[in-house]
């Protein structure tokens, strides 16, 4: 894999017209984890870690900066600073047209797209030799079944795979079952809402680095 700045779109993007909201917040939840900025504790919470790596994203800081307290991934994509996020990220891929009005769902071209990048970077048959920026792609276009392969004891532990048999197709389970509707969540989080942001949510996007141990 050549990483997602190849299409311009920063992993949790791709995942964003991919999967939703549960998919954007997968990804950053796997880069701070690669950082070591973020540790699991129980009942499936995390919780930031250490100062904030520098150079981290606008997404990924608002969801770190959430996690100055436990909350589980699913409570994450309902907190009112991750949707904020999560609209004034679909900003730049409506005006690119990867958004449809009136309800900001994935338009037919968006979702074509990432198909063709999932075709071309097949989940990779193993975890060795993967840089951090080809973890993030293969969980951004891959989802569970990445999670799965590379990270599992995190996933597992953070409560974005759920255990047993892995499901067909390519999702974003954040633990058991499906997440309600993503689509629901798109139409809910548009901007104009109110709510209140972070130190993070108006600066341009920058791309995680840095490795961690599953």
């Amino acid at each position: 894999m050549d990483g997602g700045t190849e299409i311009g779109w920063e992993p949790h993007q791709i995942a964003l017209l991919g999967g939703g909201p549960p998919g954007a917040v997968t990804v950053a939840l796997v880069a701070l984890h690669l950082l070591g900025a973020v540790e699991t504790g129980p009942r499936r919470t995390l919780c930031a870690t250490g100062p904030e790596p520098e150079g981290l994203g606008p997404f990924e800081g608002t969801v770190l900066d959430c996690l100055h307290e436990p909350l589980t991934a699913r409570e994450l994509v309902r907190h009112p600073d991750v949707r904020l996020a999560l609209a004034l990220t679909r900003i730049p891929l409506a005006e690119h047209g990867l958004l449809g009005h009136p309800r900001l769902r994935p338009t037919r071209g968006a979702r074509r797209h990432v198909e063709f990048r999932r075709e071309r970077h097949p989940l990779p048959a193993v975890r060795h030799g993967l840089t951090d920026e080809d973890t993030l792609l293969a969980v951004s276009l891959h989802g569970d079944a990445a999670l799965r392969l590379l990270l599992p004891r995190f996933a597992l532990r953070a409560g974005l795979t759920a255990p047993g048999a892995p499901a067909d197709g390519v999702r974003f389970s954040l633990g058991r079952g499906r997440f309600p509707r993503w689509r629901d969540e798109y139409e809910d989080s548009v901007p104009g809402d109110g709510g209140g942001g972070t130190g993070h949510g108006d600066h341009a996007g920058g791309g995680p680095g840095g490795g961690g141990p599953d």
